[in-house]
């Protein structure tokens, strides 16, 4: 799972604005490298999910957990969520929120279930 190629709408507009400025002088065309940190970003930051493990990917790495390892998930503040292994460690998954609990439990191929919650 990734971030909606969407929002990349945002960082061309922040590149249009910072066009201005980066053609002043040639030190402000760093100001350049905002969008496209921005842009990398975007497109680099995700979730996948396997048979053998949770990726998690990063603008400058990757972390996989095995689905051996996994202890658990845990919702923290703005219902972020987070890999708990077995070793007590935790991994963040970037684009995944408590919405998504549902659709990890389905990719996980019924490894883990979502709690329901009690009947009215």
């Amino acid at each position: 799972m990734r971030l909606s190629r969407v929002a990349l709408v945002p960082v061309v507009f922040l590149a249009v604005c910072v066009l201005p400025f980066a053609a002043a002088s040639p030190w402000a065309a760093l100001v350049l490298l905002l969008p496209l940190a921005a842009a990398v970003w975007v497109l680099r930051v995700g979730v996948d999910v396997d048979d053998e493990a949770i990726t998690t990917r990063g603008v400058l790495g990757q972390r996989r957990v095995p689905w051996d390892d996994l202890a658990g998930i845990r919702v923290v503040r703005n219902a972020r969520l987070r890999l708990v292994t077995r070793g007590g460690g935790e991994v963040a998954l970037p684009v995944l929120r408590a919405r998504d609990l549902p659709r990890l439990a389905g990719w996980s191929g019924g490894r883990f279930e979502v709690p329901q919650p009690p009947a009215a």
